[in-house]
């Protein structure tokens, strides 16, 4: 069965600007490109969609998130609209009105950041709007936490006493426990949290992929296996509500290297899978986050000169790490924020080459020097950038690294000149998950909630081509797709984004206008705004 596309702009991100008329798919795949009256002869057509003016383009990856998480974050307390920490406290004690006695409140996504004044909360603000349940906040960038007494109370952690892990646990000036807890640190709190059922599971993935459909979405690298039940069961909920329930997404799944023998165990190896599934390279951290201040710099922050952040590995353990997936001949996935972190992962691939095919990918590339760009150059990786940081972290994160060294930061326009290999992704739940919002950001420099529409660092700004390409080749290329995936070519997979008007005849500021208006994954369409509407 042949299925004519026509009747608006199709661009096919071979080349800037380049559009072809018509296409034809059969089944999942595009059959051919190019003129409509030639397809009309040469094919028995049976279906006809006509765009209607709308404008078709390859469909929309994201190159990183966590896709269970950012479910949860859609079903959950979210905290991330709030702009203040009376506001956030404030919807905590109304949420736990309704949650039953002594079941725990768990709450996503607060940023002190956002607010006039940038003070966390600590364990003494939640215990006086909540003090019979165990809570639970997790901070935006999901590096920090902050709990309450009862909290504590339950996951028997007692002042005074000395744990043995690696992390913050912090405490307020007179010695005593302030209920945050950062980086490996958090695990204290979390292994008392009572197991997520595979029901719960299974209602946050599907939230979450409806609403990456609603975004325009047709797959995402995803990094979940670690986080719930272990790696056997995780896997399984997306086999059962992706493949099973037919709730289609193409699902690139990163592999934490915790559950790495888990993974060899059950058979796993790079880009073992089916259309719908497959596994990618192993995921590391060796720092934690700006906003916590536990990203791994080179020199003390500038608006806290007491720390430069937190190392997760020594070089010498993180060698070891990265040389123990090359014996699975597997590639890696790392996260780097700070520019040592990113300086250690570099020293750790070139002790430890790539041994299989793909490429090492580092993961949001945020602070850099320009020697750690000549080095990544010289090396086969990938960075998986997040353009919505720009958004998120401006202004405050200059006051954070110091204005002094932010050349090579947030630097993506320079890092596309530089022949660097790119892909956009969102972090989400820690960002918005809208890939039109990246573009925004990549192509702009500004936040859409500024009045003043400062912009960033604006000769860092990508052109809308360039914003595009990274959520199309870029992560297809990313997971060895480039041949089938990411273009609108013959013998690629029929995997579009619809959108509302033509994206490229747009003004930068107006690109926040832009509507998704279908999503269509192997042919076949998941969402339509006109019936959600």
């Amino acid at each position: 069965m042949f299925t004519l596309w026509y009747g608006g702009p199709i661009y096919t991100m071979t080349e800037e600007g380049h559009q072809v008329e018509a296409i034809l798919t059969e089944n999942d795949k595009i059959i051919a490109t190019g003129n409509i009256q030639e397809f009309e002869i040469k094919y028995k057509i049976t279906k006809r969609i006509n765009l209607n003016g709308q404008t078709l383009l390859p469909g929309f990856v994201d190159s990183h998130l966590h896709l269970i998480g950012h479910g949860e974050k859609l079903i959950r307390l979210d905290l991330s609209r709030y702009r203040s920490k009376r506001e956030v406290l404030e919807a905590v004690k109304n949420y736990a009105e309704s949650v039953a006695g002594g079941e725990w409140v768990i709450g996503e996504g607060w940023n002190e950041n956002l607010w006039e004044e940038a003070e966390p909360i600590v364990r003494s603000d939640i215990d006086a709007v909540v003090s019979n349940h165990p809570v639970l906040l997790k901070r935006i960038c999901r590096h920090a936490l902050v709990v309450n007494s009862c909290a504590l109370e339950e996951a028997s952690i007692v002042e005074g006493k000395e744990y043995q892990v690696e992390g913050v646990i912090g405490k307020d000036k007179d010695g005593a426990l302030n209920g945050i807890f950062k980086e490996e640190a958090q695990s204290l709190v979390l292994d008392a949290v009572p197991k997520a059922t595979n029901s719960y599971l299974k209602r946050a993935l599907r939230t979450a992929i409806r609403d990456a459909h609603s975004h325009g979405l047709t797959g995402g690298h995803t990094e979940d296996l670690s986080y719930y039940n272990g790696f056997g069961p995780t896997y399984n909920i997306f086999r059962e509500v992706i493949e099973e329930e037919g709730t289609h997404f193409r699902a690139h799944l990163l592999v934490h290297h915790k559950v790495m023998d888990d993974f060899q165990k059950a058979g796993g190896h790079f880009l073992k899978g089916n259309e719908w599934i497959e596994f990618g390279a192993i995921k590391i951290f060796t720092d934690g986050s700006l906003g916590g201040r536990t990203a791994l710099l080179s020199h003390p922050y500038a608006d806290d000169l007491t720390t430069n952040g937190v190392a997760i590995f020594s070089q010498e353990e993180l060698n070891a790490l990265v040389a123990k997936v090359r014996e699975l001949r597997m590639p890696i996935a790392v996260h780097a924020i700070g520019d040592l972190a990113f300086e250690m992962t570099l020293q750790a691939i070139e002790e430890n080459p790539l041994n299989v095919p793909g490429k090492d990918r580092l993961i949001h590339a945020q602070i850099l020097r320009r020697d750690l760009i000549d080095r990544a150059k010289k090396l086969p990786i990938i960075l998986d950038l997040q353009p919505s940081f720009v958004a998120s972290d401006f202004p405050w994160v200059t006051d954070r690294i110091g204005e002094s060294r932010m050349k090579y930061c947030y630097a993506w326009k320079t890092l596309l000149e530089e022949n660097l290999h790119c892909a956009g992704g969102s972090d989400a739940p820690i960002e918005d998950i809208s890939p039109l919002l990246g573009i925004h950001a990549a192509v702009t420099r500004t936040s859409p909630t500024d009045e003043n529409q400062i912009a960033y660092r604006p000769e860092e700004a990508l052109s809308i081509y360039e914003a595009v390409c990274l959520y199309t080749k870029g992560s297809a290329f990313a997971a060895c797709h480039g041949e089938d995936r990411g273009m609108i070519k013959e013998g690629f997979l029929a995997d579009f984004t619809i959108l509302d008007r033509d994206i490229f005849g747009c003004r930068p500021d107006e690109l926040l206008k832009i509507k998704v208006e279908k999503t269509v994954i192997g042919g076949e369409m998941v969402y339509s705004r006109k019936e959600t509407v």
